[in-house]
Order: C-alpha cells, then sequence, then structure tokens
C-alpha cells in the first residue's frame, strides 16, 4: 500500500510533469506527499575559490522555492497532505536518504532523458536513485 510519496523536483518541464503525475497517483489513494529540492552544492566543489558561490547558492535556492512553490499551486484544494522541504547536498544521495528517513513507498521524478555524453559527464540523478533506493521509483519523461 502506498501511503508515503516523495517528490523530488528541480522546476524543469519534466519535473513539472512528474508533480502532476505525482498528483494524480496521491489523491485516489489518499498518499502523503513530500516534494524535495536539493540545492546540488557537489557540483560546485570545483569552481575557482574566486568564484561567488554564495551568489550561486542563494540564486539555486531561490529557483528551488519557486519550483516547490508551483508544487503547492498544483496541490492546492486536492486535499492531499504535502510537506514540501529543501536540501542541499548531492541531488541523488540525499533523495534516497530522505526516502529511507521519512519510510517513502514510492518515488515520483522526472528525468532529463540525457543521452551520449551528456551523461556519461553529467550522470543521471534518477539512475542513480533507480540503482540505491529502497523503495519502488517511478521515472516521468
Amino acid at each position: 500500500m502506498t501511503k508515503k510519496i516523495l517528490l523530488p523536483v528541480d522546476g524543469s518541464e519534466n519535473s513539472q510533469k512528474a508533480v502532476k503525475k505525482c498528483l494524480e497517483i496521491a489523491k485516489p489513494i489518499g498518499a502523503a506527499v513530500t516534494a524535495l529540492f536539493v540545492v546540488d552544492s557537489s557540483a560546485y566543489l570545483s569552481l575557482p575559490e574566486t568564484f561567488m558561490w554564495e551568489n550561486v547558492r542563494g540564486a539555486i535556492e531561490e529557483e528551488g522555492k519557486e519550483a516547490l512553490e508551483g508544487v503547492k499551486k498544483t496541490f492546492k484544494d486536492s486535499g492531499v497532505k504535502l510537506k514540501t522541504e529543501l536540501k542541499e547536498g548531492s541531488p541523488a544521495k540525499d533523495i534516497v536518504e530522505t526516502a529511507e528517513e521519512e519510510k517513502i513507498d514510492l518515488i515520483i521524478m522526472g528525468t532529463a532523458g540525457r543521452k551520449g555524453l551528456d551523461r556519461f559527464f553529467l550522470g543521471s540523478v534518477s539512475e542513480k536513485v533507480l540503482r540505491s533506493a529502497h523503495c519502488a521509483v517511478m521515472v516521468v519523461k
């Protein structure tokens, strides 16, 4: 029985599709949803010291808040219990850890569908989550 759903978001078009799919699934079964945005600090560790991480971090946090606000708007008046979280770290790792900590039954997330060199160099958050999550994962493209 699916009682708790984790909805990682990043504000992308595919993420928005996952938000809609999550609502379609959660509403009829009465599942609670946790929407999560992870500020990917690991991607900026190699930047030069002169680069202002705080400025970039602030901008990404703003994107995260906007993405979570978008989820709230979509879920408004749906009757679905929704909680939002903003974390900083490594997205795949934090998604899996949050799922374990909150005893999540299902993760629903969007994917960019990267191929070739982009996938090789950038990796795939959804692929990493699929490989290491303790629960079911639905990937929406």
